[in-house]
């Protein structure tokens, strides 16, 4: 079985960043045969993330989250835009993983935005931060501005993004082909996987 972690950064309820990341689930669970599914709402170990900053001891619950993202097999990374980055709780709970944790993990990149002057953020922002972390972030990152939610566009995004994590998480095709062990960071820096193959085969999935 196949273990998906999403985090959302979200502050208020609701919030357009959590119903991003939910869509983003959706399409990856659908995208996989068997998931297991863990929802990591960061405004709910808010407190423990600014105990541990200053401690470096994690209370329960963050410690729980922090194990979860450890076992996973693909990560849904999802963040209000703030000063034209990612937020301070977002980055915060990244800041407080051990090195390596990330080490390898495909993760999906997403943000959310009032305006779509913000969507670079994802280039700028996101992506730099989790290539520092040594994560290995799908092609395909998904912004969405509030009026996306009401159009079509953003589905055929939000597929395209978790075809693709779900391929990088393990996915094979056809359904009767051994698992495909993922690929490590070394994998990736000996022997690229081309942008186009990667998009076909999320395709086909």
């Amino acid at each position: 079985m196949t273990r998906i972690v999403v985090v959302s950064a979200g502050l208020s309820t609701p919030s357009s960043t959590r119903l991003l990341a939910d869509r983003l689930a959706a399409a990856t669970t659908e995208a996989l045969e068997e998931v297991d599914l863990v929802q990591v709402e960061l405004r709910d170990v808010a407190h423990e993330l600014t105990d541990h900053l200053l401690t470096g001891f994690p209370g329960p619950a963050l410690a729980a989250a922090i194990e979860a993202v450890r076992h996973a097999d693909g990560v849904i990374a999802v963040t209000p835009v703030f000063s034209a980055s990612y937020s301070g709780l977002f980055k915060t709970f990244f800041d407080v993983l051990e090195p390596g944790l990330l080490d390898g993990t495909p993760v999906l990149i997403a943000a959310t935005a009032g305006t779509a002057r913000h969507s670079l953020v994802l280039e700028h922002a996101l992506r730099p931060l989790f290539a520092h972390l040594r994560a290995v972030v799908v092609p395909t990152g998904v912004f969405a501005a509030t009026d996306d939610f009401a159009g079509p566009d953003l589905d055929a995004r939000v597929r395209r993004a978790a075809g693709e994590l779900a391929l990088l998480a393990g996915k094979v095709a056809p359904a009767d082909a051994a698992r495909t062990p993922r690929r490590t960071v070394a994998d990736e820096l000996a022997a690229p996987t081309p942008f186009e193959e990667l998009l076909r085969r999320a395709s086909e999935g």
